[in-house]
């Protein structure tokens, strides 16, 4: 029998990956030249009422099936939701919050994608465990779930007894997901089969590379407040480190500490967070040498700033320059501008 998977759909949700992962799972075992093959889940879309639902991004879609309506399920889906306060998490659906925590209870294999893991935190299946999610969602999961072990740079987390729990992080690594799940219960030649139909690539260098620096700036501390701003506009000077102490009128000492509270990172791993996300922008849109775009940023040491670089994004500054820059053939022509 084909697994039942139920695509939890709430508010907040975008559509991409809701479809996304209905398509990529409803055509396991479909599409074959072989009639008998059999079909591997039966996704179904699922909310907490009938009728039209409006996402937040301004478009409806349409529940097969409302959580009254299920009494079981093999696997829960949970997409994206678009959420980065502790007020808008509040917001989320509790109805389904508490569906999903009933539904793993059951014996429900439960997955979540991108800022879906919120959801899961939500509703207590990850306290003292481990999960990642999009790098965005960062700032606000530290914030509300310290319990929870968060490897934001990568692309699955398995946990749970069993491993009944999966999370994968940002954006198209559902793919990543989905294709987990056709392996585990359709097999490898299966997984290949669909990455190939559909041009899926497993992400295997994790989030890192994608990742752009997530300022925490909601804390409310005002001398904290002060010193990123500063910071934001001075990074590259080479007494930054006193220089931000002095403007925030504290203690070395008290300023480290009062810094890490407030924004979750030392005011070393602030700065250089900061430097190699300016080095990323100059790689992406200019041609600057590998060793000048270091100067640039505040490191006369080249070999120190790849090694940053790397430790930072996973990936060297030349390998950044060739993932990420716009190809040639996407630059407006002369005549364009």
């Amino acid at each position: 029998m084909p697994k039942r998977v139920s695509i939890v759909v709430f508010r907040e949700c975008d559509p991409s990956i809701i479809y996304g992962v209905f398509d990529t799972l409803l055509a396991a075992g479909r599409f074959l030249k072989d009639s008998a093959a059999e079909p591997l889940f039966e996704p179904r879309i699922v909310a907490a009422e009938p009728g039209a639902l409006e996402l937040i991004t301004g478009v409806s879609i349409v529940p097969q099936d409302t959580i009254d309506d299920i009494v079981g399920t093999d696997i829960v889906f949970v997409p994206n939701v678009i959420v980065f306060t502790p007020e808008e998490l509040d917001a989320l659906d509790r109805r389904l919050i508490a569906w999903v925590a009933k539904m793993h209870r059951d014996g429900a294999l439960i997955c979540s994608a991108c800022g879906g893991s919120l959801v899961l935190a939500s509703a207590g299946l990850l306290s003292g465990r481990e999960t990642t999610t999009h790098w965005s969602h960062v700032p606000v999961f530290r914030h509300e779930f310290p319990d929870v072990r968060l490897h934001e740079d990568r692309i699955l987390v398995q946990t749970g007894d069993g491993q009944d729990i999966i999370s994968c992080g940002g954006a198209s690594s559902w793919q990543d997901l989905a294709l987990l799940l056709i392996a585990r219960y359709g097999g490898g030649e299966e997984a290949i089969r669909i990455s190939r139909l559909f041009l899926y690539q497993w992400h295997r260098d994790g989030q890192l590379p994608y990742a752009s620096m997530a300022v925490n700036v909601v804390h409310g501390d005002a001398a904290v407040l002060r010193c990123q701003s500063w910071l934001a506009e001075n990074y590259e000077r080479p007494d930054v480190l006193a220089e931000a102490a002095r403007i925030s009128c504290l203690p070395k000492r008290t300023f480290d500490r009062r810094f890490k509270a407030a924004t979750g990172c030392s005011p070393l791993a602030y700065v250089q967070a900061l430097r190699i996300e300016e080095a990323k922008q100059m790689l992406e849109t200019g041609s600057a040498l590998v060793d000048e775009v270091g100067r640039e940023v505040g490191y006369e040491d080249a070999s120190s700033f790849s090694r940053l670089f790397r430790r930072l994004t996973g990936i060297s500054p030349g390998g950044y320059r060739r993932r990420f820059r716009i190809p040639d053939f996407a630059r407006p022509s002369p005549q364009d501008a």
